[in-house]
């Protein structure tokens, strides 16, 4: 415990010295702000998904290929709904209040729109993976993304049997072939011009920070990509010498040997180090 209280108090402390932060949040922030990929959540959900597709848990549910365009988006209506359009989970408007004195931008693999929701400044949100709000063409026929939420509602509202209706079946303005959710999983990821543009943000907040006082608040990130945050978040810790990295990370909270005296790593839950560190705000 007392060791776990230093580790606080140097955290606090060069969060309070800090002139930027930036955040990198991978799929451990949204499991531990409520959004559950298995468990007893998920059995409720998607119950009748389950008794008869068998699916396991929601990441390998998303990758099942459904025998009809009516069953694919009668499941994703609902995995959309459930994740996308809801109320702003409390630990994303916390880690809103934690950081909104300062210069902050975010940059995350997770496609829940979490960040948003929660209030953060759109302009400073990188969703490199994509985000459950969009359709795009299967095909990537054209780089354009479509809003899904208006066809969400209507999918929820006529599905039966699992199913929905025929008419509704989302097609391609384009090419008139079937759409895809906007996601990273092959080829045909569609990055478009707003990708582009945070993608751009993203690259002028490096810049702009290289020789300054910076914490880099990584939350949640494993080894599913580790070349998108993980990765680069320690080579810019061992880099530039005002950069200071903050993990949080319950299975794998480890940093590179190289960087230990840089880095302040966290194996306890999310929710408790954040608000310890805000009750011993100085």
């Amino acid at each position: 415990m007392e060791e776990y209280k230093i580790r606080i108090q140097n955290a606090k402390q060069v969060i309070k010295n800090a002139d930027y932060i930036l955040i990198g949040a991978g799929a451990g922030l949204s499991t531990a702000a409520g959004l559950e990929y298995s468990g007893e959540s998920f059995q409720r959900d998607y119950k009748e998904f389950i008794e008869k597709y068998h699916f396991e848990d929601l990441y390998t549910a998303s990758f099942y290929l459904f025998s009809s365009q009516e069953e694919k988006w009668a499941f994703w209506a609902r995995l959309i709904k459930l994740n996308r359009f809801r109320k702003p989970l409390k630990l994303y408007q916390e880690l809103l209040d934690f950081v909104k004195d300062k210069e902050y931008f975010v940059i995350t693999t997770n496609v829940d729109g979490q960040f948003e929701t929660a209030g953060f400044e759109t302009e400073k949100i990188f969703p490199v993976q994509g985000d459950y709000r969009f359709l795009q063409c299967e095909n990537a026929c054209h780089n354009k993304l479509y809003d899904n939420q208006e066809m969400v509602e209507e999918w929820l509202k006529h599905t039966e049997n699992l199913k929905i209706p025929k008419q509704l079946v989302p097609k391609c303005p384009v090419c008139g072939g079937n759409m895809e959710m906007n996601l990273r999983k092959d080829a045909n990821f569609v990055q478009d011009e707003n990708w582009y543009k945070q993608a751009k943000q993203y690259e002028q907040f490096l810049d702009e920070i290289e020789d300054k006082n910076v914490v880099l608040l990584e939350i949640g990130v494993g080894f599913n990509t580790p070349g998108i945050i993980r990765f680069p978040f320690e080579q810019m810790t061992y880099k530039h010498l005002k950069t200071i990295l903050i993990r949080m990370n319950k299975d794998y909270p480890m940093v590179r040997q190289e960087i230990e005296n840089k880095a302040i790593s966290f194996d306890e839950d999310v929710n408790k180090v954040l608000n310890d560190l805000k009750e011993r705000a100085l």
